[in-house]
C-alpha cells in the first residue's frame, strides 16, 4: 500500500527532527572501530528497537531515517548496505544481506511539480532469504521465505518463496526444494 508524505508538512518536519538525531549517530558509527555489541547498541538507538545479539552487522552501515527499519534475529548484514527505510523495511529472521545492497522503501513522485514529495511503500524480506552482493530492492517489494536474489539483481516485483531470481530487472531463474524449517538449530 502506498502512502504519501509531502514536503513542508508536520509529518515531514518530524522526519527531519529524527534525522537530526540519527545522522550524527550513523556518522559516528561509521567512522570508528566498534565490536559487534557496540554496533548493535548504536543501531538499536538509531532504529529505536533492540537489535538481537544473534545479529551481525558489518560497517559501514547506512540508513536515511532508521526508525522504520526492523531487523530480525540471526540476521547478517554485510558492509556498505543502504536502507532507505522511511516507508518501512522489515527483515525477517535468518536473512543474509550481501555487501553493497540497497533496499529502498521511498520513491519520489513522477509529476515534476511534486518531485520532492515522497511516496512510501514498505519492503518485506522474509525468513531465510539471501540477497547477494550489489542487489537493489525497490519500494513495495516482498521477498519470500528462503528466496535467493542473485548478485547485481534489481528487484522490482515480489519474489515468491523458495525461488532464485536474478538480472535487471530480476526474473525467475529456478525453484528451491527446501526443508529449511527442519534444518534450523534450536534457539
Amino acid at each position: 500500500m502506498k502512502s504519501k508524505m509531502d514536503l513542508g508538512t508536520a509529518a515531514y518536519d518530524q522526519v527531519e527532527e529524527i534525522n537530526e538525531i540519527n545522522q550524527p549517530l550513523l556518522q559516528q558509527l561509521n567512522t570508528g572501530t566498534h565490536d559487534q555489541a557496540e554496533i548493535r547498541e548504536r543501531i538499536s538507538k538509531i532504529t529505536n528497537e533492540t537489535i538481537d545479539e544473534t545479529t551481525e552487522i558489518r560497517l559501514p552501515f547506512w540508513s536515511d531515517f532508521g526508525r522504520n527499519l526492523h531487523i530480525g534475529k540471526h540476521v547478517f548484514i554485510n558492509s556498505h548496505s543502504m536502507f532507505t527505510d522511511l516507508g518501512g523495511i522489515f527483515i525477517g529472521d535468518h536473512v543474509l544481506i550481501g555487501p553493497n545492497v540497497t533496499i529502498a522503501s521511498v520513491n519520489h513522485r513522477i509529476e515534476p511539480a511534486e518531485r520532492r514529495h515522497l511516496e512510501l511503500q514498505s519492503v518485506y524480506i522474509h525468513e531465510n532469504a539471501w540477497l547477494g552482493a550489489n542487489v537493489t530492492v525497490t519500494p513495495g517489494v516482498t521477498i519470500g521465505e528462503n528466496a535467493i536474489v542473485a548478485a547485481g539483481a534489481v528487484v522490482t516485483n515480489d519474489v515468491p518463496a523458495n525461488t532464485i531470481v536474478g538480472g535487471v530487472p530480476a526474473k525467475f531463474i529456478k525453484g528451491i526444494n527446501s526443508n529449511y524449517k527442519e534444518q534450523q538449530p534450536s534457539q
